[in-house]
């Protein structure tokens, strides 16, 4: 583990240099400082943020990021984590990664730059090698989504098992022309999710059909759904791969597309009031959310400790 020792070395600096440096002190040379920051970057240093919490006396903070705290999933996950982060003693800092995967990089990093014990993570980006550095001195624990690009615990349902679930259901209600709705590929779930789906169309000796696989922004997911009831009046059924996409449409199936049947990877609130009542794959986010932060901890308190670094959770179909 490359320590601030190291960095100093390089630096030609103190080690009370490259303290001050990271610290931002106005009180730095230029030159000094943009030496200091060319060795930290050479050497892939990350300070020991805990260490320095501890040290400073003030309360240690773990961090969640999720793609939208306005998700009623990913909300639950946090209010789960923030339950396990106070019987350590721990505070939490929550934030929202938004829609575009090209931001995440940046928004994790000015997160890692303040002085966190931990970091629990739902990753909307394809690659998180930029994590890299931060590995040797901090836990990080990925959750909904395995991590790519780098090697660290993670906690994710069953999604491929699940879509089969939901849409083997719908093939039990006699349907035999079932669209998909979802997000972008570029979320790893959705791509599971998507060969869950299309494996379960393969069991009933049923082709796929490119044009019922439609994927996009959730926000547009209600106009798809309509110009494809327009263009292919024999499609009975819609397997909703998340429950974002689910609470878009579903105004629609109470109104101008009744006789179309619906199921949903994800709970929602009001799902069992609604009528008609809306088949749910339960991803059970507070038990998510839970295991991952009780990981966070054990690896914070034993961090010599072996642990199963994948983890899938099962999911289960709530037909009412």
């Amino acid at each position: 583990m490359v320590t601030m020792r190291d960095v100093a070395h390089v630096a030609g600096v103190s080690p009370k240099t490259v303290s001050r440096v990271f610290r931002d002190d106005p009180h730095v040379l230029p030159e000094t400082r943009e030496r200091v920051a060319r060795a930290m970057s050479e050497l892939h240093y990350t300070p020991n943020m805990l260490a320095r919490t501890f040290r400073d006396g003030r309360l240690a903070m773990a961090a969640v990021a999720v793609p939208d705290l306005a998700d009623p999933f990913f909300a639950s996950l946090a209010r789960a984590v923030e339950r396990v982060a106070h019987t350590e003693d721990h505070g939490v800092v929550v934030a929202s990664l938004g829609d575009d995967p090209a931001d995440e990089e940046a928004l994790v990093a000015a997160m890692l730059q303040r002085q966190l014990s931990g970091l629990i993570i739902a990753p909307i980006s394809r690659d998180q090698g930029y994590l890299t550095p931060w590995l040797t001195s901090l836990p990080v624990v990925f959750v909904d989504r395995e991590p790519v690009g780098v090697r660290a615990d993670y906690f994710i349902e069953d999604d491929e098992r699940g879509a089969r679930t939901a849409v083997d259901h719908l093939f039990s209600q006699g349907h035999r022309r079932i669209a998909v709705l979802g997000d972008s590929t570029d979320v790893v779930t959705t791509r599971h999710r998507l060969a869950g789906y299309r494996s379960a169309l393969a069991d009933h000796g049923v082709e796929v059909d490119d044009d019922l696989v439609l994927l996009g922004d959730p926000r547009q997911a209600r106009a798809r759904l309509h110009a494809l009831a327009e263009r292919d009046p024999d499609v009975t059924a819609v397997f909703s791969s998340n429950s974002r996409t689910t609470q878009e449409v579903f105004p629609a199936f109470q109104s101008e597309l009744a006789g179309l049947a619906l199921v949903s990877f994800g709970d929602f609130p009001m799902a069992a009031a609604l009528q008609p009542v809306v088949p749910v794959v339960d991803q059970d986010p507070e038990r998510l959310g839970t295991v991952a932060a009780q990981r966070l901890f054990a690896r914070l308190n034993s961090p010599r400790s072996r642990f199963k670094v994948r983890n899938v959770l099962d999911v289960h179909l709530i037909r009412a």
